[in-house]
């Protein structure tokens, strides 16, 4: 009789859940693709945002270089301008 039921038991489950199972099996093999394909993708927005930041990051030094410039010429003219007053 134990093995009657056990036999009923070893069916229902290949019955109900052996194919959940597989098919819980093939949705996790599905969203490891797809998580795959996500780490590919951030992996390039983050080169693209480093190349972003690059640039910003020289257009900065550039305004930094020529507001520098435009301030050392600003006192020299404020010199001039004291010299000829005087």
């Amino acid at each position: 009789m134990a093995a009657g039921i056990y036999e009923a038991v070893k069916e229902a489950m290949q019955d109900l859940v052996a194919p959940q199972l597989a098919s819980v099996n093939g949705a996790i093999t599905a969203m490891r693709g797809e998580m795959n394909g996500l780490r590919g993708e951030m992996a390039g927005l983050r080169g693209e945002l480093k190349g972003e930041i690059a640039a910003v990051r020289s257009e900065v030094h550039a305004l930094d270089e020529r507001l520098t410039i435009a301030l050392d010429l600003r006192e020299r003219i404020v010199a001039i301008e004291a010299k000829l007053q005087s």
